[in-house]
């Protein structure tokens, strides 16, 4: 499916310039999409209890949800205007951005999935927050090819093995997806866009709040409240290159 979708994104000119100038396609999260649904299809068969089957489905809700939000973002996005805090500035002056769109979109499907779940105040808040600030986590890394795959990838490997009973099985709607594609994106022959990134997100923040304690939530929330802080006063880019681990793992393969 790959190369399929790669040509109708050229052929749509559906194409950016990525870091270095070259121009490739934008929007690949696209394939990700089909796949989720046909294993969806195929683990939704073999499920016969209704708390399991409602698990699915809000994963594969979310997931759709912030597909559909992330194209926007990627076709007709402005990139004039870039961060959370930038978004909301201009949204608080009257201008939506695409950006503060997928913001505000990320932050009620988070809502209603909490709400769905729980209806603890305390448990819906903190839902909430940790799928909105999931979601927007894997962009903070999708500066460079590959980053933020690598990020996903030690991150949701960790929540397979951490995870049990019918919710460990969840991850593999998507991660068998992710590591086909993870060679374009690492070698700069597509970039998975907010199309991609924002199905990444949103896929551990479902999972956070699905199967973990709500000490476990806290201190993930503290997490990524920390680095999207960090991230609106430094470049990440910078902080990596500066660091000889981090730089050598985030070019390895390049």
């Amino acid at each position: 499916m790959i190369p399929l979708f790669k040509n109708l994104l050229v052929e749509s000119n559906c194409i950016r310039p990525n870091y270095k100038g070259e121009m490739i396609p934008v929007s690949m999260g696209i394939v990700f999409l089909p796949m989720i649904i046909i294993n969806g299809i195929i683990l939704a068969f073999f499920t016969v209890d209704f708390i399991s089957l409602s698990c699915l489905f809000i994963f594969i809700f979310g997931m759709m949800a912030m597909f559909f939000a992330g194209i926007i973002d990627d076709t007709i996005g402005n990139r004039d205007v870039s961060g959370l805090k930038g978004h909301f500035k201009s949204l608080f002056k009257g201008t939506l951005t695409t950006g503060g769109f997928k913001a505000l979109f990320g932050g009620f499907v988070g809502l209603i999935i909490s709400v769905s779940i729980s209806k603890d105040i305390i448990d819906i808040v903190v839902n909430t927050l940790v799928i909105a600030l999931s979601t927007n986590l894997m962009n903070l890394f999708d500066l460079r090819p590959g980053r933020a795959i690598k990020v996903y990838l030690v991150i949701m490997i960790t929540i397979f093995f951490t995870l049990s009973g019918y919710i460990q099985i969840l991850p593999l709607l998507i991660l068998p997806n992710v590591l086909a594609y993870f060679n374009f994106d690492l070698k700069a022959k597509a970039m998975m866009g907010d199309t991609g990134s924002n199905v990444l997100g949103i896929s551990i923040g479902i999972l956070m709040v699905l199967g973990y304690t709500l000490k476990v939530r806290i201190v993930w929330l503290v997490f990524l409240v920390l680095i999207h802080l960090l991230t609106e006063k430094f470049s990440l880019t910078k902080i990596i290159e500066k660091n000889k681990v981090l730089n050598f793992i985030d070019r390895l393969g390049r």
